[in-house]
């Protein structure tokens, strides 16, 4: 079982685990990142086997400054704006790959781009001590509920890695957002913790939404979903199943519900994203086989909050 360290007690721990090509967990602003060296096909290849993640999902690349993220990734005024903006913090920007980067190829699963993000506390110091980048997707197993808890981490991925750095809660509580700069535009790849709405004041561009195919992390149809279905904007709750609710008021039936947790009593976006899948991660444990969830507004984080919700709702391809 993996063992748990607090921050203050973990780096050189992880550090020495990161430099013999092993993978460790670690607390960012977002949610809890499964890491490994980048550089280092032995480690990246540990992450995708600890995730059960399929090899075509690319990974983000996370960096300490400015400096390394040079090294990897071609800057275009845009991209280089927002960075200067967002950074450090949970905005990831897909750039084109340098060639002479030294980032192994099974980090962007084949792509000529590479998407990079600058993490806050642990996780850049952690990096900046290494001296390379960490690939790290969230750290649980693949296709289902992002862990914003030590604990949750080593509930799920315990048994197949040896360290977690336990940093608390994390206080943005989903992924980060990603945009990439095509032809001058801003695209929206995936909502997240920077809302879009923040990066279109900085640039003065709107971003536009509806890409296709996997470009970058968090891009699959059915993703962060829990083992209990999933129903969206509910009005009426039925016996038997939990609720997911959001703001002062409840929908029909809400009494029947054998658990209830509600993601922001107030309506407040920022609390709902941070509380969004450890409430999920709870409701899936009270023994529902559904979990109803009333609508929540689509703007500011919003957006991000739906993205999750309906990947998690979405038809799942195989047994879980």
């Amino acid at each position: 079982m993996a063992e748990i360290l607090p921050v203050d007690e973990a780096m050189d721990s992880a550090l020495a685990l990161l430099g013999a090509g092993d993978v460790v967990a670690i607390p960012t602003e977002t949610v809890y990142g499964l890491a490994g060296d980048a550089t280092n096909g032995e480690a990246v290849a540990r992450i995708f086997e600890a995730k059960g993640r399929p090899r075509f999902n690319p990974l983000i690349a996370h960096v300490c400054d400015m400096e390394m993220a040079e090294r990897i990734g071609r800057f275009d005024p845009l991209s280089r704006r927002l960075a200067e903006a967002f950074w450090p913090g949970p905005l990831t920007l897909v750039l084109p790959l340098r060639e002479e980067a030294g980032i192994h190829p099974l980090v962007t699963a084949g792509l000529s781009t590479i998407a990079l993000r600058m993490p806050r506390g642990f996780g850049g110091e952690l990096i900046a001590r290494l001296g390379r980048p960490l690939a790290a997707p969230s750290a649980n197993s693949s296709g289902r509920i992002s862990a914003t808890t030590a604990q949750a981490v080593a509930a799920d991925l315990g048994r197949r890695i040896r360290l977690v750095v336990d940093g608390g809660a994390t206080p943005v509580g989903l992924e980060s957002t990603i945009v990439k700069v095509e032809d001058g535009a801003l695209h929206l790849l995936r909502p997240g913790g920077t809302a879009a709405g923040d990066i279109e004041a900085v640039t003065g561009t709107a971003l536009a939404r509806g890409a296709t195919g996997v470009q970058a992390p968090g891009m699959l149809a059915s993703h962060y979903a829990p083992r209990a279905l999933l129903k969206l904007n509910v009005l009426v709750v039925n016996p038997g199943e939990a609720l997911l609710a959001f703001g002062p008021h409840r929908v029909q039936g809400w009494k029947q519900a054998v658990a209830v947790k509600n993601l922001s009593e107030t309506g407040d976006m920022r609390e709902a994203a941070a509380n969004l899948f450890a409430y999920m991660h709870e409701l899936d444990r009270s023994g529902a086989t559904t979990i109803a969830a009333e609508p929540v507004p689509a703007q500011g984080l919003g957006e991000a909050i739906n993205d999750r919700l309906s990947r998690a709702a979405a038809p799942r391809d195989g047994p879980a």
